[in-house]
């Protein structure tokens, strides 16, 4: 701010300080007066009109101009500040109320001509007494276009001023003063409700028009960013990988509904839309969107003995959830899953899911929600083993396993610039082969089943009839009626789905942030839109009758490797599965359950994260305990509640070392030799871990019986529980006569722990303050000391 606009603002300070106590002091009467700035006032040349008493604010600071100037300063508020700003070299636009400010600042330069004499008006402020002056002129007020000064300090134009501040050393304080003006007091009546709602339209306006840009619009629909400049190479790679996707995801969703407990249409129900709506939505290329394995058995566990329209229902609602968070910006909460507790879920999830599929494979039927009740069931029903279904299921297994490997076969050199046209060829075809192994198995499966039942009955169980065609799109149920009549309401289907609304958004955001993580090369992933991605694709299921998805690894690794370039690769996956219900559900009918089985076996058995086992032991031990207690929490109970349980004690590790801080103690020698101990903590001070630091910052103190310095560097916060140990410490020190001093605290701690004003709080910033502070202590003890000695003697 320039000088001209500080003298300024020194005079409205000074005006309002002669004519209001505005700083405490007792009001003065004087036959002069003042001019008060307020937000509604309005300077004329003939008088003022100013707002009452009781509507001023003002706020004043001591200032000192030019080094050897005291002043009070009035802060100018709202719309004086605004009027204020504008009386610069820089802005020629004056309005009258400004020159008319301006004027009376002429007034106080003419009153500045004997600086040495003191201030008329009978006003004493800090030292300058009453008198008179012979040499303080006080001339009428005029309008500033009627002043024509140009020998002046100040040169005044009508809308342009130009000032220049006295050269002459002023005053130890300066108090300015006009002659008395006319003046009418205008009341401010308070406005009405409705007034008042009138007034929140252009601010809501104004908050609407920044929440609608186009930075956001590009933030919330990726698909803008791509589309434009969508090309017809982008167009191949998309269509390839999304036919190839489309052939593995056909098989796996009619698995994956078997899974979830659901008729094998639901699995390819929730495969189309969802990949639709994700084009539009989507920010990660590599994300197919549909039934994953873990989001079919948590759907299994919620609704287990419930009809299909429950896990519709369900779907809805998970939608709806993973929407809501993605407004709220909730996405963060996916970093309080941890490594270990993620590896421990994906685990244990994999194992159920293997379980899940042994009944069919061996051709029995089994019961259970749990791990242990599921291997329970199946050795109560082993008797009941079906030849056939298990011949089928193993052999299916041990081929798609083979097939897995047949991506990696390469014939040829290495480099495909050294490969021959043929080798290109056949490494191409062998790397399709593999990657569509789901659908040429179910294929191969089914001609067998078809063949084998026209023969008679299949030797294994086969899926059965599918209904033909799209299914309705329609709202998803609130509330049905059973078989029985009765009425089942939105509230009871709610109740009945329990915890699975919760757990389910959040499990399919953990598979989704995976993915996005796995294949974005580096860049950030945005966990909110990914949100509203997954819930906005999730509701659209749900009008199909499809149950929960999320993006799928297997999947997404086979649409990166296909070379998918956008994520328009969906559109071609969702075609695939509307050309596979309109034409080839019939053909379904024939494939046999237990290659379905295989396909689920044989996909999630790589998902148990052995691996990790041995890095975390290498690493932090202590990482096993959440990983190993999620593993075994998700096996004896639910997967819902063994997530908490891995959550759980996450956070209880977390708030372990947060109430248990690192505290580095060591005996140092200042500068000059002094002797003290030097005690550091490691993070900041809140509640949890205040007792523990003053029992340590104690034991050592008393142990050491040297000064005490506690380094504050690392300490960036703390909280009124810090604060009120900090004086209970201080004081301690105090009664121990043990000097007490705080290093390098931050000043917005500092303003914490003096809010309760602790005896002997002691904060320097620099280690040469040390030395002063310790030989200080020392003295004040030596003198102690003698005084009490001389008290002894005396009583002597």
């Amino acid at each position: 701010m320039n000088e001209d606009m500080w003298l300024f603002l020194t005079v409205a300070g000074q005006f309002l300080a002669g004519a209001y106590d505005v700083f405490g002091l007792e009001r003065y009467s004087s036959p002069m007066n003042s001019l008060v700035l307020t937000e509604n006032s309005q300077l004329t040349a003939d008088g003022f009109e100013k707002l009452p008493d009781q509507m001023m604010y003002p706020y004043a600071e001591p200032y000192d101009l030019q080094k050897h100037v005291s002043i009070l300063l009035l802060a100018p508020h709202h719309a004086e500040e605004k009027a204020l700003r504008n009386l610069s070299r820089d802005n020629p636009t004056m309005t009258d109320s400004e020159e008319a400010a301006v004027a009376n600042l002429y007034l106080m330069e003419q009153s500045l001509r004997c600086p040495d004499t003191p201030t008329s008006g009978g006003l004493r402020r800090g030292g300058v007494m009453d008198g008179s002056s012979d040499c303080i002129q006080n001339p009428p007020l005029k309008h500033p276009a009627e002043i024509r000064a140009p020998n002046s300090p100040m040169v005044m134009n009508r809308g342009k001023a130009s000032l220049t501040p006295q050269t002459t050393r002023p005053p130890p304080l300066v108090i300015v003063s006009i002659p008395p003006y006319t003046h009418t007091v205008t009341k401010v009546e308070k406005k009405s409700t409705k007034e008042q709602m009138k007034a929140l339209v252009p601010w809501l306006k104004d908050k609407t028009r920044r929440a609608f840009t186009k930075k956001l619009l590009y933030k919330r629909l990726p698909v803008l960013s791509w589309l434009p400049r969508y090309s017809s190479a982008d167009a191949l790679g998309d269509a390839v990988a999304g036919i190839t996707v489309g052939l593995t995801v056909i098989p796996q969703s009619l698995a994956y509904s078997n899974i979830a407990g659901l008729p094998a249409q639901y699995g390819l129900y929730g495969s189309f839309l969802g990949c639709f709506l994700y084009i539009v939505l989507g920010s990660c290329k590599d994300v197919p969107m549909g039934p994953t394995a873990i989001i079919s058995m948590l759907t299994y566990q919620t609704t287990k003995g419930l009809d299909p329209a429950f896990a519709v229902l369900l779907c809805f609602l998970m939608g709806c959830v993973e929407v809501l968070m993605g407004l709220l910006g909730l996405g963060f909460v996916i970093d309080f899953i941890s490594g270990p507790v993620s590896s421990g879920f994906t685990s244990a999830a994999a194992l159920i899911i293997v379980t899940s599929q042994v009944k069919d494979v061996l051709g029995i039927t089994s019961s259970g929600n749990t791990f242990i009740e599921m291997w329970g069931s199946l050795f109560q029903q082993v008797g009941d083993t079906r030849l056939g279904d298990t011949v089928m299921g193993s052999v299916c297994i041990i081929v798609l396993l083979l097939m897995r490997y047949m991506t990696m076969l390469k014939v040829g050199p290495k480099e495909p610039e050294q490969q021959t046209m043929m080798q290109r060829v056949i490494n191409k075809s062998l790397w399709l082969i593999g990657t569509s192994r789901n659908a040429v198995l179910v294929i191969i499966c089914g001609l067998v089943g078809y063949q084998l039942s026209r023969q008679g009955e299949a030797p294994f169980k086969l899926i059965g009839y599918i209904p033909p065609g799209l299914p309705a799109f329609q709202l998803p149920p609130f509330g049905f009626i059973r078989d029985s009549n009765t009425t089942v309401t939105f509230y009871e289907m709610t109740t009945s789905l329990g915890w699975g609304i919760l757990i389910l958004p959040l499990v399919g955001l953990l598979e989704n942030i995976a993915i996005c993580k796995a294949f974005s090369n580096g860049k950030p992933v945005d966990a909110s839109q990914e949100l509203l991605a997954l819930g906005i694709s999730n509701i659209g299921n749900s009008l199909v009758q499809g149950f929960p998805g999320s993006g799928s690894l297997s999947r997404s690794a086979v649409n990166n490797s296909s070379g998918v370039r956008t994520p328009m690769g969906g559109l071609y996956t969702g075609v695939l599965v509307l050309v596979a219900l309109l034409f080839f559900t019939p053909c379904f009918y024939f494939i046999p359950k237990a290659s379905l089985a295989a396909i689920i076996i044989a996909a999630v058995i790589f998902m148990v994260e052995v691996h990790v086992v041995i890095p975390m032991w290498k690493t932090k031990k202590s990482d096993l305990i959440p990983g190993i207690g999620t593993f075994v929490g998700c096996l004896v109970f639910p997967l819902e509640l063994g997530i908490l349980i891995g959550i759980g004690i996450n956070i209880m590790f977390i708030l372990y070392h947060v109430a248990r801080p690192k505290i580095a103690i060591e005996k140092c020698l200042s500068p000059e030799g002094a002797e003290y101990l030097l005690l550091t903590p490691d993070r900041c001070l809140i509640f949890p871990s205040v007792d523990y630091m003053r029992n340590l910052v104690t034991k050592h103190s008393i142990k050491q019986a040297v000064p005490v310095v506690i380094d504050c560097s690392h300490i960036y916060g703390a909280d009124f529980t810090a604060a009120k140990v900090i004086e209970c410490l201080t004081h301690d020190f105090s009664l121990r006569k043990q000097p007490l001093f705080f290093y390098n605290l931050k000043p917005s701690v500092v303003a914490i722990f003096k809010g309760l004003q602790p005896k002997g709080f002691v904060v320097f910033q620099s280690e040469s303050e040390l030395d002063d502070l310790i030989k200080g202590n020392i003295k004040n003890r030596a003198e102690s000391q003698q005084e009490l000695s001389i008290i002894n003697v005396g009583t002597g």
